[in-house]
């Protein structure tokens, strides 16, 4: 039961986290508005790199950009929610029915996973070659999320032995 639960306070952590990302993204839009149009612009990257073709300078795509952003981190954090809510309810229940219960809480770390690996790594790292920033580098904070949410779908995932009847 108490590997149950870790894993239960571990998807609660994981969607309060996230929630506070989103929430903070929403109520405090202009904080990370600058570096969203900064990375997108690739207005910071190295002079002379040949890939400034690649830049987005349009408000409007940038503000969609940001928007989308936004919406995956609260879809991530819903799904968290949801997950340890589910697992929350399936405390007691059989082993397979709270492996079962996990489905929502991969589906929001893979979300979020998904986000920061895929979207902020790759399109904003190399795409964008938001590495060539000195200012506008979010690559360790993506990195520090993906690492975190990795390492707790690895363990959400693992199977706990049947609770002792």
């Amino acid at each position: 039961m108490v590997v149950r639960l870790s894993k239960i306070l571990l998807m609660a952590a994981i969607a309060l986290w996230l929630t506070l990302v989103a929430f903070g993204n929403l109520t405090d839009y202009g904080s990370n508005w600058p570096f969203v149009q900064h990375v997108l612009a690739m207005d910071t990257i190295f002079p002379g790199a040949g890939i400034h073709y690649r830049a987005i300078t349009s408000p409007l795509l940038q503000r969609v950009a940001y928007a989308l952003i936004i919406a995956v981190e609260t879809l991530a954090a819903v799904l968290c929610g949801l997950g340890a809510w589910r697992l929350w309810r399936a405390r007691t229940a059989g082993s397979e029915t709270f492996h079962r219960a996990k489905r929502l809480g991969v589906l929001g770390i893979t979300t979020g996973m998904l986000l920061w690996l895929g979207g902020f790594l790759a399109v904003g790292g190399e795409w964008f070659g938001m590495w060539m920033s000195t200012q506008w580098n979010g690559l360790e904070s993506a990195f520090r999320f993906v690492v975190v949410l990795l390492a707790a779908l690895v363990y959400l995932g693992q199977r706990e032995e049947p609770l002792d009847e």
